[in-house]
């Protein structure tokens, strides 16, 4: 192994930056992310905590994060989301993206969560069949559902105007 893995750091939220974007283009989605360095500063290390991150690092830079908060499930009681597992392109099939997970199990373990979930695309075939040789159910019965900052603004218009 030619990497490490270790809580993250403030000064490490550039390079979970551009993984973040990395993983924006791979998605197909290039203009969507909205958050910044300092947001991830601030929501990460700040008075309310609101995300636990892991990153690899080979040679000083970050080439590989895993990106995990909290979550009540009513059926379950505590469990993880793992938002993001992000590999750096030069670095996939090296193991890193086992490492990542394997951390993400044990800090979930280590909290007695009786859970830990996340979404993948359907069409990132290669995750999916990662995902399930890790022994993860993939749920293709479920749908992600989401309202997005412009949808909540119209939502709270329409409350206020059937009000």
């Amino acid at each position: 192994m030619d990497f490490t893995i270790r809580e993250a750091r403030k000064e490490d939220m550039g390079g979970v930056m551009a993984l973040i974007h990395e993983l924006a283009s791979f998605e197909k989605e290039p203009n969507a992310v909205e958050v910044t360095e300092e947001d991830l500063i601030r929501d990460g290390f700040g008075e309310r905590k609101q995300f636990h991150c892991f990153v690899a690092e080979k040679e000083n830079q970050v080439v590989g994060i895993a990106l995990i908060y909290p979550r009540y499930s009513t059926w379950k009681g505590p469990v993880v989301h793992l938002e993001d597992l992000i590999v750096a392109q030069e670095m996939r099939g090296s193991g890193l993206g086992s490492a990542l997970l394997n951390e993400v199990v044990k800090y979930g373990h280590s909290l007695g969560v009786k859970r830990i979930s996340w979404e993948v695309l359907d069409w990132n075939e290669p995750a999916i069949a990662f995902y399930e040789k890790k022994g993860a159910k993939v749920m293709r019965d479920w749908d992600v559902v989401q309202l997005n900052q412009s949808a909540i603004e119209k939502y709270m218009e329409d409350l206020a105007v059937s009000s």
